[in-house]
């Protein structure tokens, strides 16, 4: 008989591979019943033209793990993902899901079709028994307008959905545009889900931080060999793939992401014309961002500079853990031109963002 994953979990811990928490150790039996279910077959039975003329049975109920960063929530996805027997899977960042759903309904459209969303669910069913989600959130009015019925049809064909999450299923596109026709998503997943709070003592990622240099200067080999390390360390070495937000219809691009932390340049971010509602989408997107380079600031760049103002407020706003390396100290940035007196109060949220207890 496999191990049950709660034996991989006091394996891993013990063999020292992982530190034993009591709060994740408690949710992988919830994790282990959609395993068991999967694996024994339960959800959609395909057959010879069962798709014509059987009414596609109910999925294995999924899981909606939700908590604060650095509670161990991709660790426990991780371990669920990797050994549930079935191949019929996949393992994906929700924002780049929602991105592939919106291009293939662009298609879906092309051909005429009354109801574009039909043929995607129906795409995605005949491929999946169990998707598994990191970070579902919601940031997009597009993508808030059509989870509700693209994600009815997985459930009604047995797809089991697994997703981790920052936020309460009750806090999803808080504040958003036209939030009322998003309710019943929420709805949905309380129905379709267990909803289960990650309550760990230890928040690993704010533990490796704590009392920790987070600002670096001057930018160079030196800076970025300890922003690299923090990299490594606030992300288990986990790949850098990027996050593509899409925000009124323009993509903002942070190109290394991981499980809540991303890293990007000052000119990945401020090099663009970029404005506060990108800013609010980046900040809303992650929990750590590792900026790059920051540059002296003045008149040459100026545009570049009053981007950056923005990024920094949306990012102070949000609580977002900051780590940086930068040309100068935050009062030296920004000395002398037009925009140089607003930057005192910029200088000033970099200071109070390097406290070990910022983001908390």
């Amino acid at each position: 008989m496999a191990e049950t994953l709660t034996q991989i979990y006091d394996r891993m811990t013990h063999e020292g591979g992982l530190k034993q928490d009591a709060a994740q150790r408690a949710l992988l039996p919830d994790l282990q019943r959609i395993r068991e279910g999967l694996e024994a077959g339960n959800g959609r039975k395909k057959g010879l033209l069962g798709g014509l003329f059987a009414k596609p049975a109910e999925g294995v109920k999924g899981l909606y793990l939700w908590g604060g960063v650095g509670r161990g929530k991709s660790m426990l996805m991780d371990l669920f993902h990797a050994n549930v027997a079935i191949e019929a899977k996949r393992r994906v960042h929700f924002h780049a899901f929602m991105q592939e759903v919106q291009a293939a309904l662009h298609e879906a459209r092309k051909t005429g079709v009354d109801d574009a969303i039909r043929p995607v669910a129906e795409a995605i069913a005949d491929d999946l028994r169990l998707l598994s989600f990191d970070e579902m959130q919601i940031t997009d009015i597009a993508d808030a307008m059509i989870v509700g019925r693209l994600f009815q049809m997985l459930f009604d064909r047995g797809v089991t959905v697994v997703t981790t999450s920052n936020r309460v299923p009750d806090d999803l596109y808080k504040d958003g545009l036209n939030r009322q026709l998003f309710l019943p998503f929420i709805g949905l997943l309380k129905d379709r889900l267990d909803i289960r709070e990650i309550e760990s003592e230890t928040d690993y990622r704010q533990h490796r931080l704590e009392g920790a240099q987070v600002y670096f200067t001057p930018a160079g080999a030196k800076a970025e060999a300890a922003l690299s390390k923090i990299w490594m360390e606030l992300t288990g070495g986990g790949g850098d793939a990027e996050l593509r937000l899409t925000v009124k219809g323009r993509e903002v691009v942070l190109p290394d992401y991981h499980a809540g932390v991303a890293r990007a340049s000052f000119w990945d971010l401020c090099g663009r014309p970029l404005g506060p509602a990108d800013y609010l989408a980046v900040a809303g997107a992650v929990r750590v961002l590792i900026l790059r380079d920051i540059p002296h600031l003045s008149a040459e760049n100026y545009n570049e500079a009053k981007r950056f103002v923005t990024l920094i407020d949306a990012l102070y706003e949000g609580k977002v853990r900051l780590i940086c390396s930068a040309a100068d100290q935050p009062e030296r940035l920004y000395v002398e031109g037009a925009g140089s007196f607003e930057f005192e109060r910029t200088a000033s949220r970099l200071r109070e963002m390097q406290g070990a207890d910022w983001g908390k």
